[in-house]
């Protein structure tokens, strides 16, 4: 099972080694990561394997819902399976 990760906000030391922390600390594993600053603002998708997550996936999101506010910045998590459910159409 994989998750997306998204990341946006103003650009700041530390975003991408603070979410990637809380991904290892849940056991979530990091396949690909790219991210971009756009005049600023920081721009970053991360693709997750959730499969040996150490808490339930709802924890996961709530965590980095938590961290993101923490730096000033918007996370959103989505499981792979909503996220191929919406682009199938």
């Amino acid at each position: 099972m994989n998750a997306v990760i998204t990341v946006l906000g103003k650009d700041n030391v530390g975003i991408l080694a603070n979410v990637s922390n809380e991904c290892a600390q849940a056991g979530a594993n990091i396949i690909e990561v790219t991210q971009s600053v756009l005049q600023g603002m920081f721009a970053m998708i991360m693709f997750v394997d959730i499969s040996a997550c150490t808490v339930p996936f709802s924890e996961l999101v709530d965590k980095l819902t938590a961290k993101g506010e923490d730096m000033g910045v918007k996370i959103h998590v989505m499981h792979e399976d909503i996220f191929n459910a919406m682009h199938k159409i």
